[in-house]
């Protein structure tokens, strides 16, 4: 089992940047970021396979967030810019295996075998 940490989270205005951090135990092969807001059902927001370091992004993350790896490759970061209100939600990293080859399974939350506990990020108007 992967142990996953995530940080970087915190209160931000609106137009404001985040970098979120999922710190792993050990490399994986495919790194997902969802969120989940109060009330609402948990988000894909974008992903990374691979050791090439495929990308891949939600609508809501296109031309706003940038998925990245370190060369270790255990640690994946979600730069964040021009926040808006309705991006406040717990975030968490998400990591899964080779079977994840492919965008529709990354959007996938039930395709991911370990979860990180999540980072909230609140974004004020």
């Amino acid at each position: 089992q992967v142990q996953l940490t995530e940080s970087g989270g915190g209160l931000v205005q609106a137009g404001g940047s985040l970098r979120l951090s999922c710190a792993q135990s050990e490399r994986t092969y495919a790194t997902g970021w969802f969120r989940q807001a109060p009330g609402k059902f948990r988000e894909y927001v974008a992903a990374i396979r691979g050791t090439g370091g495929t990308v891949y992004y939600s609508d809501v993350a296109k031309g706003r967030f940038t998925i990245a790896r370190d060369d270790s490759k255990t640690t994946v970061y979600l730069q964040m810019n021009d926040l808006k209100p309705e991006d406040t939600a717990v975030y968490s990293c998400a990591t899964g295996g080779p079977n994840m080859y492919s965008g529709d399974f990354l959007r996938n939350p039930g395709m991911y075998d370990d979860w990180g506990q999540g980072t909230q990020v609140t974004v004020s108007s």
